[in-house]
């Protein structure tokens, strides 16, 4: 069954927009484990818009279930990463001017990189360590000649679809990306734009997802119900109650 990992990262961005010591996104990560959340997932960018390395060391405390670190390929966020030795590494692209992150990261251009960062990831004790792509076969053979042993399809694309028509052709991508990520050896992760009305399809016709990282959608809703019962909400999506 799919596993319900949420990002918390928008809980800090609120926190950040005062300078505030509060709302506090450990307190809120602990709270979605409480409603049933799989795990946790947080980005620490370079420019720490939003996650601080502060956060980052007490997730690591007190998370009980999954905790998935989001980075780059910077060196110094590379280290930290290593210090703290989650379960899962998610290595993402990343652009000081973007709002969010735009689009999977280029294996094939970036594979030099990545072939020094990966086995530095496992070496640290790290589990499993993911490239976040977009459903290309091409990026996502890439991954797994680099090392990587899971990948995250961004599922921007599917999220972003103005019609129907289109929303179900980008969700045929993604399932054609899934098998062929599972025919490799793959763990299969997704996640980027995924929310309570095109979840469902999303689930219909994608194979083989392990578990999805969603967090915009369901800090949103709790902003109207309760960060508890938008949780659940999503849970019952994914687990397909």
């Amino acid at each position: 069954m799919t596993r319900l990992l949420v990002n918390i990262d928008h809980v800090a961005t609120l926190r950040n927009a005062r300078r505030e010591t509060f709302p506090d996104p450990v307190q809120a990560a602990v709270l979605c484990e409480l409603a049933g959340a799989d795990g946790i997932v947080f980005h620490l960018r370079e420019d720490r818009r939003h996650i601080t390395d502060r956060d980052v060391f007490r997730l690591k405390e007190v998370v009980q279930g999954k905790l998935d670190f989001e980075l780059s390929t910077n060196e110094e966020i590379v280290s930290i990463c290593c210090q703290v030795r989650p379960h899962l590494a998610t290595l993402v692209p990343e652009r000081r001017e973007e709002i969010t992150t735009e689009g999977g990261l280029d294996v094939l251009a970036n594979r030099v990189r990545l072939q020094e960062v990966i086995p530095r990831l496992f070496d640290a004790g790290i589990e499993e360590v993911a490239l976040f792509v977009d459903p290309d076969p091409r990026q996502i053979e890439a991954a797994r000649a680099v090392g990587a042993n899971a990948i995250e399809l961004h599922t921007g694309d599917f999220a972003n679809a103005p019609t129907e028509a289109a929303r179900r052709a980008e969700a045929e991508k993604l399932a054609a990306a899934a098998r062929v990520a599972h025919e490799l050896g793959l763990q299969v992760h997704a996640g980027h734009g995924l929310n309570y009305h095109n979840y469902p399809l999303f689930r219909e016709t994608v194979p083989h997802v392990h578990e999805v990282s969603i967090g915009f959608a369901i800090i949103a809703r709790a902003v109207l119900v309760g960060l508890e019962t938008a949780v659940r909400e999503m849970r019952r999506l994914v687990k397909g109650y």
